[in-house]
């Protein structure tokens, strides 16, 4: 059994990964617009995009490192919201933590700067452009 984050991006969901791709190195495993839903009718009309976003993402695979994230543009409202959560990714060594931090804290928010704890040799935690809660870890050796 395994438990996998699904990111309700609210219309903004390939924009999204394409930062992923270039900030965390993620690659799209499969992408479906609304359009392409092979049983529209069947479609419960919270997963039906409002008119006008029928290329917008209804669902989406993406990887990072060994991680596989879903990801949909939900019902298109451009005001994503990810409250009570974050995504933990560890590092072997400080350099990729502090390049990933660096890329993830652009047009974000940082919550707590990436350094050493008692815990870690490197730890923080940025909030992205997307609202999407990030805890970067380089464990200590």
């Amino acid at each position: 059994m395994q438990v996998q984050p699904y990111l309700f991006l609210e219309g903004r969901c390939d924009e999204a990964v394409e930062f992923y791709k270039k900030t965390l190195g993620a690659k799209v495993n499969m992408r479906m617009t609304f359009k392409e839903n092979p049983e529209p009718e069947k479609a419960d009309p919270g997963c039906q995009a409002p008119p006008g976003t029928e290329d917008k993402v209804m669902h989406m695979e993406f990887q990072i490192g060994d991680s596989v994230i879903m990801a949909s543009d939900g019902r298109c409202s451009n005001q994503p919201k990810f409250e009570g959560f974050g995504l933990t990714i560890s590092f072997a060594d400080k350099a990729s933590v502090e390049k990933a931090f660096n890329g993830l804290k652009e047009g974000g928010q940082v919550v707590m700067p990436l350094d050493k704890t008692f815990f870690a040799e490197q730890f923080g935690m940025v909030s992205d452009r997307f609202g999407v809660m990030w805890m970067l870890i380089t464990e200590q050796k």
